[in-house]
């Protein structure tokens, strides 16, 4: 049987997984730690699937340096079951601390395509409540900006008064349109910061204490689609009959109570996020994951700004090291594009559907010399196109 055949995966996600975390998944797929098992197979109550759980919460603590008032959850539905919980969950800690007001506000960083969706959930959430619940846009992007591409200065920002406000939403990492935050946004202390981290997770240090909630999908730098991680300050856990009726299955301390198994969670996909904290950590941790981030990003933002035929429609202030979207002077042109990285053997380089163009996610566990092949593609395919239209 010949090997198959080596695969540049540029997938937004689910995404690359390094190949020595699947290795090692493989060689344990069938005996789990000696149980005869796989850990598909394991019951959540078991003493084995307990190590693996308490394991990868442990490993997650230590390259976060997440402090002991955190609690740690796995999730499933995905982030954009997080826009429902986090709307459910601090409105009703809000309550739980101040007592009912008669306006709560919720205030949202609208950055591109996720925090929209984020921002129309609260919305809709927010019609249905006894209470007056308003959402506010503190800066939304495409209103100002005419597009996603951009973040408005700080000293532009609207929040709410901090006193009725439940928390401040923002997507570090907007997968779709390839802009990414700097810095934290600087928040009135009294409220609570949340973060939707799915594109970016893991991929710098980030401090946990400047957060209420920190979320995100482990499908794109952590491992499998099934699982969504919750970093949540445990004064952030409200009781059942404080604040809004949720389901038992979004409510954050019915997973902190039940350890994340008030059913049976997602196992075989925490597994997996465990072997991939092991290797972020044979890898030097995140101070060292962030260099080789930044580098590979540089170089291909680089190749884009020096040609004439790419273009990146994304400002330099906040441009994504995890996700490079860029386009050529033709959809035309990006179609012989994608043809040509095809035949490479260089994969889900369409932009999304909403956005066309060209997108190139590089996320951890991209290599930097696949990211060198896929500039060596652009530099010639930029060749041809010049010299056929001379």
């Amino acid at each position: 049987m010949s090997a198959p055949p080596y695969v540049l995966n540029f997938g937004a996600g689910p995404a690359k997984i390094p190949s020595s975390v699947l290795e090692r998944a493989q060689s344990e797929m069938l005996n789990f730690d000696n149980s005869g098992m796989s850990v598909m197979e394991l019951s959540h109550r078991s003493k084995t699937f307990g190590k693996i759980l308490n394991g990868t919460k442990d490993k997650l603590k230590t390259l976060m340096d997440i402090p002991d008032n955190y609690e740690i959850l796995f999730m499933q539905g995905g982030a954009t079951t997080q826009f429902a919980a986090v709307f459910y969950n601090l409105v009703a800690a809000k309550q739980a601390k101040d007592g009912n007001h008669d306006e709560i506000f919720v205030d949202y960083l609208v950055s591109g395509a996720w925090s929209n969706k984020a921002a129309q959930e609260a919305e809709r959430l927010a019609k249905n409540e006894r209470s007056k619940i308003t959402v506010n846009k503190v800066t939304d992007s495409k209103q100002q900006f005419g597009r996603y591409g951009n973040v408005a200065p700080a000293d532009t920002w609207r929040f709410s008064d901090p006193a009725k406000t439940a928390y401040v939403y923002y997507c570090d990492n907007e997968t779709v349109h390839g802009v990414e935050f700097q810095q934290v946004p600087q928040v009135d202390p009294r409220v609570p910061l949340v973060a939707d981290v799915s594109s970016n997770f893991l991929s710098r240090p980030l401090d946990v204490r400047k957060y209420g909630v920190i979320y995100g999908g482990a499908q794109k730098n952590l491992g499998p689609a099934g699982v969504s991680i919750v970093i949540i300050r445990k004064d952030l856990l409200a009781d059942l009959d404080v604040g809004p009726v949720r389901p038992l299955m979004l409510d954050f301390k019915t997973m902190a109570d039940n350890e994340s198994m008030y059913n049976t969670p997602p196992t075989f996909a925490i597994y997996m996020v465990g072997l991939v904290l092991d290797w972020l950590v044979e890898q030097g941790g995140l101070a060292q994951i962030e260099q080789r981030n930044i580098a590979k990003a540089k170089k291909l933002y680089d190749a884009i700004d020096n040609s004439p035929l790419y273009n990146c429609p994304v400002d330099p202030s906040c441009r994504s090291r995890m996700n490079v979207v860029f386009r050529l002077t033709s959809e035309a042109l990006e179609t012989k594009f994608l043809a040509g990285v095809s035949e490479l053997n260089m994969v889900q380089l369409k932009g999304h559907r909403s956005v066309g163009g060209i997108r190139a996610s590089i996320y951890n566990s991209m290599p930097e010399q696949d990211v060198d092949r896929l500039i060596a593609y652009m530099e010639s395919f930029e060749q041809a196109h010049t010299e056929a239209a001379e």
